[in-house]
């Protein structure tokens, strides 16, 4: 994602800002939803946020990756937050953020050599494709 964020970033001229939605650990989490008057422990993992996020949104969300679609994942945030949403290749997480965009029915395509797209994403070879589907569903 930090090469999307400065890409963006170093787009001239842009509208818009780089979001970036971060993980993190809470220790002790479950005092919070109970109320308990402890402190507790908020770990950011390292490289978060990466330079060209202006704007950063904290969560207590710290699960990714192949644990992308569990309700404790930012992937939720990243897909219910898209008016349409261009995914690149990428890892475990994109496939999860690809997933969930087909179940919560956010406009997605896929763009580039993915090794899997799943059922119901338009896959554009070219990038005409891209900004037609962009076009089409950003009215």
């Amino acid at each position: 994602m930090a090469a999307v964020s400065r890409a963006f970033f170093e787009t001239a001229p842009r509208a818009g800002v780089v979001i970036g939605v971060i993980p993190a650990t809470v220790e002790a989490l479950e005092s919070l939803e109970r109320r308990d008057a402890v402190r507790v422990g908020y770990d950011v993992p390292d490289g978060y946020p990466n330079p060209w996020v202006e704007l950063a949104i904290y969560t207590h969300l710290p699960d990714s990756g192949h644990e992308g679609t569990l309700r404790s994942s930012r992937n939720h945030l990243n897909v219910l937050s898209a008016d349409a949403i261009v995914a690149l290749p990428g890892e475990a997480g994109t496939e999860s953020e690809m997933w969930l965009a087909v179940q919560y029915g956010v406009p997605i395509v896929a763009y580039g050599a993915h090794r899997n797209v799943p059922s119901g994403i338009v896959h554009a070879r070219e990038l005409h494709e891209v900004r037609a589907f962009l076009v089409s569903h950003l009215r």
